[in-house]
């Protein structure tokens, strides 16, 4: 099935920019999110992983310019063998930012699950993961752990269904957290990569599609591919800290 023309009517922020040709899609975008963003995050020290309170500091919005340049299959090729999605950029979102997996630099420590804030010298909380489900990694490759209700509330009312938010690099869509009757999908019906077959508004035949579902543990984002993918798409997050023990 190709997505092409549900790819193509999707609400696209001004700043990606999408060409089709030979069964891909080329997303391009920089990576900057066309909703608010703290003006201040708390960032993890230098060397550390995975931070906390007492191993981070406050910094204004280190947010800057990305080059991102995918190449997406537009009619994607379902496997039985999954991918485990690594740290890195795994889709595009909408919005014109990316979606990484659920984890933090270990890729085991839960990002949604492990928020945090600081306290600024005015009072302010300043947190670690914003309420978009977001936040820029030091060197400012803004990103998303989870479902953002800032990207979410730009194309779907408050009870319909979730409409198309993203896709992911093996061509799959992406979705919020509810079915084409508008109502919430429980992490339990998704496979080990957050993924499900169903009617969506886009393909009321039904596709298989990732589900991004209101939760804050390990289910908040896509885990694997079930997808064929090409590895060679995935941009990976630069290392923050020391590398982990191998065995």
């Amino acid at each position: 099935m190709s997505t092409q023309a549900a790819v193509k009517g999707a609400s696209w922020a001004t700043s990606v920019s999408l060409s089709y040709a030979n069964g891909m899609v080329n997303v391009k975008a920089n990576g900057i999110p066309n909703h608010e963003r703290q003006s201040k995050y708390a960032l993890p020290n230098d060397g550390v992983m995975v931070p906390d309170s007492s191993t981070s500091y406050i910094a204004v919005d280190p947010t800057r310019t990305q080059d991102y340049d995918f190449s997406i299959p537009t009619t994607p090729i379902y496997s039985e063998t999954t991918t485990a999605a690594p740290l890195g950029s795994i889709g595009m979102v909408i919005s014109g930012a990316v979606l990484f997996n659920p984890y933090e630099g270990d890729n085991s420590t839960v990002a949604m699950a492990s928020n945090f804030y600081l306290t600024d010298s005015d009072g302010t909380k300043v947190y670690f993961v914003d309420a978009c489900s977001g936040h820029p990694t030091p060197i400012g490759e803004y990103h998303y752990h989870a479902g953002s209700s800032c990207v979410t509330k730009q194309v779907d009312t408050e009870s319909g269904p979730s409409h198309l938010i993203g896709l992911a690099l093996d061509g799959f869509p992406i979705y919020g957290a509810r079915d084409v009757n508008g109502n919430e999908i429980p992490a339990s019906a998704l496979d080990e990569c957050n993924g499900i077959t169903s009617a969506t508004p886009e393909f009321p035949e039904g596709i298989y599609h990732y589900v991004l579902p209101n939760t804050t543990d390990e289910t908040s984002s896509i885990r694997c591919f079930h997808g064929e993918v090409d590895a060679s798409q995935i941009q990976q997050m630069p290392n923050m800290g020391p590398m982990p023990a191998m065995g």
